[in-house]
Formats: structure tokens, C-alpha cells, sequence
């Protein structure tokens, strides 16, 4: 027979919600204002994850698009910065793994480090762009991503 116990409502542990973040979501972090507001909004309910070649992406473009735009390029690396404080970067080395796997299911080659990190912690990513829908990973854009964030 098999043995229960009873848990008292303090004893669950409840594990907080997943959100990977593709590099444009960093981007617009950087140059925008609702990205910044909903990681804020959600950060003591959701752990928020970016694949280091999304950084390294995400850094490059902030530059060009700090400068192209005219924004002051200091600023916008210090909100980046401040976005790292809240997302977890996660090295790719640790997604090599899964790679060849991610590699498959992407049609954008270079897409594959946030797809191969959403596999792994199995939680969606948060993105702008197409090529992720039909992976077998959930997705959200930043229209539908407070959906996912209020569920």
C-alpha cells in the first residue's frame, strides 16, 4: 500500500514561471519603454533567461541603433546593463547539447542559441521574430507576452 503524506500550504514549493528573451527583445529593452516595464513589473514572479550569443547580438545593434537614431550611446549600454541585473545569461557552451537539435527546427541558423535555450529549460521565448513559430516552442511577442506573464 502505498504511503501518503500530508503537506501544510506552506510546505509546496511552487516554481516560478520561465522566459527566455531573444536578442530583439533586449534591443527593444534598450530603446523603448514597455520591455523595460514588463520585466520590471514581473521580475519577483519570473525568471528571465538570454542565451550569451543574444548579448553579444543584442550589444552590437544597441551601438548601431543608438547611433543611427542618435541617442546617446552611453545610455543605452548602461540600460542594457541594467537589464542584466534581472536576466539570466546563460552561456552557449551550455547549449551545445542541443544544438544540432535547435539547428534543425530553426530556419535561421543563427536563431539557434535562444531556441536551443527555450529546449532546454522547456519554457517559451519572448521574441519578435517569425522564425520561431513552428519549433515546438511556445512563443510570444511583446503584444501577447503579459498573457503569458499574468497566467
Amino acid at each position: 500500500m502505498a504511503q501518503t503524506t500530508s503537506a501544510e500550504p506552506g510546505d509546496l514549493k511552487v516554481e516560478r514561471k520561465r522566459l527566455v528573451l531573444d536578442a530583439n527583445i533586449l534591443i527593444r529593452g534598450c530603446l523603448g519603454v514597455r520591455v523595460n516595464r514588463l520585466i520590471a513589473t514581473y521580475a519577483d514572479q519570473v525568471d528571465f533567461f538570454v542565451a550569451e550569443a543574444n548579448v553579444v547580438e543584442a550589444t552590437f545593434y544597441i551601438a548601431e541603433l543608438a547611433k543611427k537614431k542618435g541617442l546617446d550611446q552611453q545610455l543605452c549600454s548602461e540600460i542594457l546593463l541594467s537589464l542584466m541585473r534581472v536576466v539570466q545569461m546563460v552561456e552557449d557552451s551550455v547549449l551545445e547539447s542541443v544544438r544540432d537539435e535547435a539547428l534543425a527546427r530553426i530556419r535561421d541558423p543563427d536563431d539557434w542559441p535562444a531556441l536551443a535555450l527555450g529546449m532546454q529549460l522547456e519554457c517559451a521565448i519572448w521574441t519578435e521574430d517569425q522564425y520561431y513559430f513552428g519549433t515546438g516552442i511556445a512563443t510570444c511577442t511583446t503584444k501577447t507576452v503579459e498573457i503569458y506573464l499574468k497566467s
